[in-house]
């Protein structure tokens, strides 16, 4: 049973399991106000048809998106370290005297 405070792991799983339940629950109505049984039946099929090529392009496009992730990541390691406080630009040092006027010894 899933936390309600975690997000969900499969966020196309969740839209497939409400596609699925709106495929049973369609038909029902529509024989309920008066289809016949063979235009829901009809529906139904078009309803799966249609849940089926979306479950397949949800299921396409996170394999996409986790490829292009670990791409970007293979892409962006980490520069070399330069240290725990180092700066790009030099004579940008913590803790040095530079503010006052130059000594004859700079």
């Amino acid at each position: 049973m899933r936390s309600a405070g975690h997000p969900h792991d499969d966020p196309a799983g969740d839209v497939v399991r409400w596609a699925a339940f709106s495929c049973l629950l369609v038909p029902v109505v529509l024989v309920v106000y008066g289809t016949s049984y063979g235009g829901a039946a009809v529906a139904t099929l078009g309803l799966l048809a249609v849940t089926a090529a979306c479950r397949i392009l949800l299921r396409h496009s996170e394999k996409n998106q986790r490829a292009a992730a670990r791409l970007r990541a293979e892409e962006s390691l980490p520069p070399a370290h330069r240290g725990r406080h180092s700066r790009a630009a030099a004579g940008n040092h913590r803790g040095c005297r530079g503010s006052g006027p130059l000594s004859p010894q700079d």
